[in-house]
């Protein structure tokens, strides 16, 4: 256990968050006094003035013992942003100075706990600071390594051809659907085996057509810019759905409005000749082929009901039929796979050559089978994972590839991050525009969330969706409503 104990601030989800980062399998628990001995771990935070200068000092105790402490002085602290904010950075500082010293873990994230750490970029830049001045305040202020410092700032300045200048009326559509072969063992999606629930795809498809239409309603005077397709694995249901789907699209806002039309089509096992055919004759021009590792003892680990040559065999049936961009899932750190699992994965990915590769490190979900069954399977450590990531760094710049977007996980493994890497002029849109959050994205469908952009606030407004599919199909008019509520 590690008992945390603040004066003089609010203890918050921020510093729960960095202090799992160097705890990630202890309990925490937020103390309000220390009134008696305290076997283990105590962080004891102060917040005090001292000769006009707020300062945060941070305490670690073993067992009663002062093992290690740092003092942070929070007026020095100088980010750019509010004063509220700039005392967390500081107080988040005193704690990661404090801790670290007492760990082997490597934090190339510094203080950082966020899912998306470009906006802290993205920010910046709006507000004229110089890219070495945003180098300074990440390496200096957010304690990040210089490498990520980097990469961020890279990813950014690329980033912005796609983002500004940023229009109040243009938005983003997701479709959800949330069926699939089978379930994985690191998925925690509201993901419902197609077998299993195949009665109920009909009524939920005719429910997901009424939530389109009233979209259209809301959004009359504002401009689509991307469509994407996701779940689940959307391809699981019959081509025919899906094509009624895509044309209700269509009909609602437009073919030639849309910039970007992506179906997450994901599983090569559900990818027929028929289905990849649909897509060129809706002009689907981007779609993702998944194959998360093409050793085939993982797949059948992972819970994947096809093999290497499967993934590949689509792959070539896909370009055969004319899809223009393709991307493909890889997972960095499945169980039993180290550095030469993932060289061998990715040499058969080079002879593919797929205009995008997203490279994700494994994270532990809540409600996946990788975390509730966790003894059962052997994960590597940080350095192996490092090594692995450092693998396909290195693939992508000998093979073309940039990366374009970026954004992390709770509970992923050594704390590393995911990246989407596009050759050049093929990023995919819809990928940064759900990042970066510079503009409204609505969603359909069981799971997802619509979440409404007002640039001059530069706030987020989200709506959720039910994660049951039968609320979802007997409470829709209420789904609707949430909508209308916001947007109207």
């Amino acid at each position: 256990m590690i008992y945390i104990n603040i004066n003089g601030y609010e203890y918050n989800r921020d510093i729960y968050e960095l202090v799992r980062v160097f705890f990630p399998h202890k309990d925490i628990k937020n103390i309000e006094y220390i009134n008696q001995n305290i076997d283990g771990y105590l962080l004891h935070i102060s917040i005090f003035k001292q000769n006009n200068t707020l300062n945060c000092s941070s305490k670690l105790f073993v067992d009663n013992n002062l093992v290690v402490e740092n003092t942070e002085n929070l007026d020095a602290v100088y980010i750019h942003r509010s004063k509220e904010k700039s005392t967390l950075i500081g107080i988040k500082k005193s704690i990661y100075n404090t801790l670290i010293k007492i760990t082997d873990k490597k934090l190339p994230w510094g203080i950082l706990t966020g899912i998306r750490p470009i906006k802290i970029v993205h920010e910046l830049i709006e507000k004229s600071i110089s890219i070495e001045e945003i180098f300074d305040i990440l390496v200096n202020q957010y304690m990040l390594s210089e490498d990520k410092a980097r990469l961020i700032i890279r990813i950014a300045k690329r980033q912005e051809k796609y983002l500004y200048p940023i229009e109040s009326d243009r938005y983003s559509l997701y479709i959800g659907i949330p069926f699939c072969p089978t379930r994985c063992i690191y998925c925690s999606f509201p993901a419902m085996p197609i077998k299993k629930y195949s009665h109920l795809v009909d009524t939920y498809l005719k429910n997901l057509l009424i939530e389109i239409k009233d979209i259209k309603d809301l959004m009359k005077d504002k401009t689509i810019n991307t469509v994407y397709i996701g779940g689940g694995t959307p391809t699981s249901i019959p081509p025919n759905y899906l094509r009624r789907i895509i044309e209700e699209v269509y009909n609602n806002f437009g073919q030639t409005n849309i910039k970007e039309f992506t179906v997450e089509a994901g599983r090569p096992d559900t990818l027929s000749y028929e289905m990849l055919k649909m897509f060129k004759e809706m002009k689907i021009n981007r779609i993702s082929i998944n194959p998360q590792t093409m050793n085939d003892q993982t797949l059948r680990l992972i819970g994947r009901s096809h093999t290497s040559n499967d993934i590949i065999d689509s792959y070539k049936i896909a370009k055969a039929i004319g899809i223009e961009n393709i991307n493909m899932d890889l997972i960095v750190g499945l169980p039993g796979e180290g550095v030469e699992d993932i060289k061998n994965t990715l040499n058969i990915i080079k002879e593919l050559s797929p205009e995008n590769i997203t490279i994700h490190t494994l994270a532990l979900k809540k409600g996946s089978d990788v975390i509730n069954h966790v003894d059962n399977f052997i994960l590597e450590d940080q350095n192996v994972i490092e090594n692995m990531l450092e693998a396909t760094r290195e693939f992508s710049q000998q093979n073309g590839y940039e990366p374009y977007y970026l954004y992390r996980q709770k509970n992923i493994l050594g704390n590393f991050e995911n990246i989407g890497y596009a050759k050049d002029g093929l990023e995919c849109i819809y990928n940064i525009s759900i990042m970066e959050e510079k503009e409204t994205i609505i969603a359909a469908g069981v799971g997802s969330t619509s979440k409404v952009f007002y640039p001059d606030e530069d706030r987020l407004e989200r709506i959720f969706n039910f994660r049951s599919i039968n609320e979802y199909i007997n409470r829709i008019d209420e789904v609707i409503e949430r909508k209308r509520k916001v947007l109207s």
